[in-house]
């Protein structure tokens, strides 16, 4: 008789573990306590695989042999508590597509940063001409890339929460881009937890493993002992020669693995980079060190630099109407994201901000509300702590309820020269799906002026 393998939630991560391990000869049960989408329950169906949607029955879910949880789903909900409490093990989907999975996993986790470099760091392996594919937590799930085929490279973006629910996973190459408080409602409010979900990342790594961060973070590097392999780390950091690591001085990219005297360590002027900002030159150090990691040629890494296109929803440019230049940050969920954005622009701005506020702390933002933005334009249901933050830093702040109001409100006051960003520093469940929803509606909108 086949092991039995109940999974929690059905999206992609939980559709593609399904479909995984029914190619595998497991007794497949998917359980979604609500709707499961019409083209993931197609492939449910298409493949025989039994499901329920809108309820967890709790007989057909606690006679599983292992339960594989989606990200989405607290470790708090009840049926997940019962599971734990029978000692059925409960894991991701990542922990269980690597052990079908024999190529190089190339694993990326942050705060922020962590979907371009991801994204980077596969443009550059394609443009090496490797054999690599791109998933985890943005687009298409690591269980569905195995399924679809053997990669020798899998580059992989990694959440807290996927993390949370790994064990004898391991990454060859493990990059942490950063570290700010985000998600604490998840980790009992407490920092600590929250940080030593990130550092999961090291788990299993051997002296053959690289651990690649950030020597300018600084939750980071008071937080190394948690550090649980042997990997050998390199890092990154502006302004200061950084060897064993990658370093941006004087308008220059470095790389440098080891000691060696005499060795020609620049990569390109740090101009050259597509992606513009401070925060996007981190993003690209991390990006390049992989790159002599894998011995990719540094020709190589400077085209890849220079020819990456930004992901959506992350300081994409939509289009400039009549001298004014609109921007999509809507991946911006946090205070540190929208920092990020406000310090890279070059012009003023009419800020779009707002949404469901995660206990944030504006001050940090502040400063560079101070020098960059004029107006700041809210969208959100309650904008009183963005109303007393920034009331007394700016011209005018406008509340609005939709993107449409938002584009249009920011339209009539902007000026020639200046930017629309939309960087909300908060989550988008007030009025919209999700980020994506909320970027495509504001997009929609501008395209529509």
């Amino acid at each position: 008789m086949s092991s039995r393998i109940v999974i929690l939630g059905s999206g992609e991560s939980g559709t593609g573990a399904a479909l995984l391990a029914h190619s595998k000869g497991y007794d497949v049960f998917v359980s979604d306590m609500g709707i499961i989408g019409d083209a993931y329950k197609s492939e449910l169906n298409n493949a025989g695989i039994a499901y329920e949607e809108g309820k967890h029955t709790v007989a057909d879910i606690l006679n599983a042999d292992e339960i594989i949880k989606s990200p989405g789903i607290p470790h708090s909900v009840d049926i997940v508590q019962q599971a734990l409490h029978k000692y059925i093990p409960v894991i991701s989907e990542i922990e269980f597509a690597a052990r079908y999975s024999t190529g190089k996993k190339i694993c990326v986790t942050g705060t922020n940063g962590k979907t371009t470099t991801t994204s980077l760091i596969y443009h550059m392996l394609k443009t090496a001409g490797l054999n690599a594919a791109v998933g985890g937590n943005i687009g298409t799930s690591f269980a569905r890339l195995v399924l679809n085929g053997e990669y020798d490279y899998y580059v992989l973006e990694l959440s807290s929460f996927q993390l949370d629910d790994m064990y004898r996973f391991k990454a060859d190459i493990a990059v942490l881009t950063n570290i700010t408080p985000d998600h604490l409602d998840r980790y009992d409010y407490k920092l600590e937890n929250y940080v030593a979900a990130k550092f999961r990342i090291t788990q299993n790594q051997s002296d053959k493993d690289v651990f690649i961060y950030c020597t300018d973070d600084a939750l980071t590097v008071e937080n190394l002992y948690r550090i649980k392999g042997e990997a050998t780390a390199y890092s990154f950091a502006y302004d200061k020669i950084n060897i064993p690591g990658a370093w941006i001085a004087q308008g220059e990219l470095h790389v440098q693995l080891n000691n060696q005297e005499n060795f020609n360590s620049k990569i390109m002027y740090s101009n050259e980079l597509s992606l513009k900002g401070r925060h996007n030159g981190y993003n690209s150090m991390a990006a390049a060190i992989i790159g002599q990691v894998l011995n990719i040629r540094k020709e190589t890494i400077r085209e890849s630099m220079m020819s990456f296109q930004n992901v959506e929803h992350r300081l994409e440019h939509v289009i400039t109407i009549a001298g004014v230049e609109y921007i999509n940050d809507s991946k911006a969920t946090n205070v540190n994201s929208a920092w990020y954005a406000l310090e890279s622009m070059e012009k003023p701005v009419i800020w779009i901000a707002g949404g469901v506020d995660k206990g944030n702390d504006y001050s940090l933002l502040k400063p560079l509300v101070k020098e960059k933005v004029r107006i700041i334009v809210c969208m959100g249901i309650d904008n009183r702590k963005i109303h007393e933050a920034f009331g007394s830093d700016v011209d005018m702040i406008v509340n609005t309820t939709s993107a449409k109001e938002a584009v249009h409100v920011a339209q009539q006051l902007a000026r020639t020269g200046e930017a629309v960003l939309l960087s909300p520093a908060c989550a988008s469940f007030d009025l919209f799906k999700n980020y994506e929803d909320r970027g495509r509606q504001f997009k929609l909108a501008v395209r529509e002026l």
